[in-house]
């Protein structure tokens, strides 16, 4: 079960909270049910406004999670990743700083989530 801390300016401070790995919710759904101050408008990846800065917390090795395709292009048209980290996740596994909140699905590790 993977420990997920949020940390914003816009929080008066940290919230760690628990999330079920595996089980499908997003960043963004985790971040609504524990009432996580995260901007978003259009939940599917197209708008942009849920990106996050994600960084693991634990010493083990990054899992990768696949990037969907708006997420690349959006990330990328907005110049928080980069070609060469798209090829990273997708060849080596390497997941890029920057995320969608509405497309990352948590996987078993502890994540510092910057927004």
């Amino acid at each position: 079960m993977p420990n997920v801390t949020f940390s914003s300016p816009q929080m008066k401070k940290d919230l760690t909270v628990y999330a079920v790995a595996g089980d499908t919710k997003t960043l963004l759904a985790v971040a609504k049910a524990n009432k996580v101050p995260v901007a978003f408008e259009c939940e599917n990846g197209e708008c942009g406004s849920c990106q996050v800065e994600v960084s693991l917390l634990s010493n083990y090795r990054k899992i990768g999670t696949a990037l969907t395709e708006k997420e690349k292009t959006v990330l990328r048209l907005s110049g928080k990743i980069t070609a060469q980290q798209i090829a990273d996740a997708e060849t080596n596994d390497i997941p890029p700083p920057w995320r969608l909140a509405c497309q990352m699905i948590l996987r078993d590790e502890d994540v510092l989530v910057k927004f």
